[in-house]
């Protein structure tokens, strides 16, 4: 037997390596630390405009709030006291409203501007970020062009367009009956864009052999909606109720400036009434006890739509 038939032969010997040896203590707390050292100057920020004012808020809802005198421990006074409100139920009735009538057309309105705008074309890319401004647009500025579209007169931009189709003049804000719709549908008109983008990255996700599949099968456009389009849209549906519901409580902007709560607070929500409770009646405890039960109400539905994601899952 020859040399090369012997190493041939022979089994391979495996060659061990020198084991690498531990990196140092000091080098691990190093790369640990280094992504919270970025965050750090954020992360200060937020603990002192946000986290340590929501404690001083949760430790006000128990006391009566008394500028210069010192407050009193009342327990839990302040929350029997705003839920035992008419106001406050009548708040809460008007939130939900918004929340609801928000949330179900901005994302109808969304996915129907998700569908019309798919593409890769450059027009469609222009069309999209045109459709996007209002989202980017401040509140205030959204809120003064609205005020002047409602204007009630006959010669209002939108009761032209009324007069136009033969249908009489509303009072849009002015009136008690139209008020709360107004405001829901500049909602609608602010986040339907933002839903759409949100769509409109799912709708990349949605594997397209199965739209040629059903093509082949002699579907129609509105039954591939149906069966291919939105049952691959859940994930995407599950996270925008989310976040259109939680826009939705949280409304308080457009509010407070097309309306602040009026006529004959038929536009009062949760956070106006908490903002006119704490700044202008100077009944910071009740006003804090309010946002607590909102925050709870938030946080809670959060967790059960995380729940939910997961089941889905």
């Amino acid at each position: 037997m020859t040399a090369t038939e012997a190493r041939a032969s022979s089994p391979k010997t495996r060659v061990r390596r020198p084991a690498r040896p531990a990196a140092p203590v000091w080098s691990r707390l190093r790369r640990g630390a280094t992504p919270w050292l970025f965050l750090a100057p954020a992360l200060l920020l937020f603990l002192y405009f946000k986290f340590i004012p929501m404690a001083q808020a949760v430790r006000m809802s128990f006391e009566e709030v008394r500028p210069f005198l010192g407050n009193t421990y009342v327990g839990g006074e302040n929350y029997a006291e705003i839920a035992g409100s008419s106001d406050f139920g009548a708040a809460v009735w008007h939130t939900v409203v918004l929340a609801v009538a928000t949330t179900a057309g901005s994302i109808v309105l969304g996915l129907a501007l998700a569908l019309l705008l798919e593409g890769q074309t450059r027009a469609l890319w222009f069309v999209r970020s045109a459709i996007f401004l209002p989202v980017v647009t401040a509140m205030a500025v959204v809120a003064e062009v609205w005020r002047v579209m409602y204007y009630p007169a006959e010669g209002g931009a939108l009761n032209s367009v009324l007069g136009v189709l033969g249908l009489g003049p509303s009072e849009f804000l002015n009136s008690p009956d139209s008020s709360l719709a107004s405001i829901a549908f500049v909602g609608i008109w602010r986040g339907a864009p933002y839903d759409m983008m949100i769509f409109l990255a799912g709708l990349a996700g949605v594997d397209r052999v199965l739209y040629e599949a059903s093509a082949v099968d002699g579907a129609s456009r509105w039954r591939r909606i149906w069966h291919v389009t939105l049952p691959g849209l859940r994930p995407v549906f599950a996270i925008l109720l989310t976040l259109a519901a939680i826009r939705g409580l949280r409304v308080f902007t457009e509010v407070f400036l097309l309306t602040n709560g009026g006529p004959d607070g038929s536009t009062e929500v949760l956070l106006t009434l908490t903002y006119k409770l704490g700044l202008e009646r100077n009944e910071l405890g009740v006003a804090a006890a309010g946002t607590v039960l909102l925050f709870l109400v938030l946080l809670v539905l959060t967790v059960v739509s995380r729940l939910r994601r997961r089941e889905v899952r």
